[in-house]
C-alpha cells in the first residue's frame, strides 16, 4: 500500500500548482486578449467583462479537471491523457481561429456598410412639429445612443451594442471549455498515486485560483491601458480589430509561436 502523502508534500504541490497556473496564464495571451478585445468592441462594462472572463476561466480549468479525474479513476496512463489534452488544444486553437476570422469578416462588412452612410432620426418639438434629421457618425457629428447593456445598467459604451454581444460570451465559453490546461493533469497524478483525494482537491483549488485570478488581473490591467487609446476615426473598425486579435491568438496557440 502506498504511503499517505504528508502535509509538507501537499504544501509543495499547492505552491507548484499556483505558480504554474500564474505562469501558464501570463504566457498565454489567449487567456486574456480575447476578452479585452471583445469588451472594447462591444462596450462591455467592467463587471460584465470580469464575469465573462471568470466564467470562461472556470470552464477552461473544469474541462481538464474532469478529464484528469476520469482518467485517474479508469487508470489511464499520463501519456494517454496528455495526448487527449493535446487534441483538445488543437481543437481550441482551430475554434479560436474560426471564431476570430468570422468575427473579423463580420466586423469589416459592418465597418464598410457604415462608411459614409447616414441615417435619420425624427425630432418632435414642444409645439408638436416633427421633422427628420439625417446625419452620419463621423467625428464632426457624434452623439450618444443607448446601448442594450446600458438599459440594464451595465454598459460603458456610448454606442449601440450589436446583437453579437449576446452570443459572443457563449462562443468564448465554448472555446475555453475545449482549451486544455496542459500542466494540470501531471500535477494531479502524484497526490492521486498517494491515494489522497483531499490533496488532489487542494492542488486543483490552487491551480484554479491562480489561473482565474491571473486572467482577471491581466484583463483589468491591459484593459485599463487600452482604454486610454482613443482613435475616433477607427471606431467603426473596432469589431474587425477584435476579431483580428482573436484570430492572432488562435494562430499563436496553433503554431506555438
Amino acid at each position: 500500500m502506498l504511503a499517505e502523502i504528508d502535509a509538507t508534500q501537499v504544501a509543495a504541490l499547492c505552491v507548484t500548482a499556483f505558480s504554474v497556473g500564474v505562469i501558464h496564464t501570463i504566457l498565454g495571451p489567449d487567456h486574456y486578449i480575447p476578452f479585452i478585445a471583445m469588451a472594447r468592441a462591444g462596450g462591455w462594462s467592467t463587471p460584465r467583462t470580469l464575469g465573462v472572463t471568470a466564467a470562461c476561466g472556470l470552464g477552461h480549468v473544469a474541462g481538464s479537471v474532469v478529464i484528469g479525474l476520469v482518467g485517474l479513476a479508469l487508470g489511464i496512463a499520463v501519456m494517454e491523457l496528455e495526448g487527449l489534452e493535446a487534441l483538445r488544444g488543437d481543437t481550441a486553437a482551430w475554434l479560436l481561429i474560426s471564431f476570430g476570422l468570422a468575427y473579423f469578416t463580420w466586423g469589416m462588412m459592418r465597418a464598410f456598410r457604415s462608411a459614409g452612410g447616414g441615417h435619420s432620426h425624427l425630432h418632435v418639438h414642444a409645439d408638436g412639429t416633427v421633422h427628420a434629421h439625417e446625419h452620419t457618425h463621423e467625428a464632426d457629428h457624434m452623439h450618444v445612443h443607448p446601448a442594450a447593456d446600458e438599459v440594464a445598467g451595465q454598459s460603458e459604451a456610448g454606442h449601440a451594442a450589436p446583437a453579437a454581444s449576446v452570443w459572443v460570451p457563449w462562443a468564448l465559453f465554448l472555446v475555453f471549455v475545449f482549451g486544455p490546461c496542459e500542466p494540470l493533469i501531471p500535477l494531479l497524478m502524484y497526490p492521486a498515486a498517494k491515494s489522497s483525494p483531499w490533496a488532489v482537491a487542494l492542488v486543483v483549488a490552487a491551480f484554479t485560483i491562480a489561473t482565474i485570478g491571473t486572467m482577471l488581473a491581466a484583463v483589468l490591467v491591459v484593459r485599463s491601458g487600452v482604454a486610454l487609446v482613443r482613435l475616433p476615426r477607427l471606431d467603426r473598425f473596432s469589431h474587425a480589430f477584435a476579431g483580428l486579435a482573436v484570430l492572432v491568438c488562435g494562430m499563436l496557440v496553433k503554431f506555438g509561436l
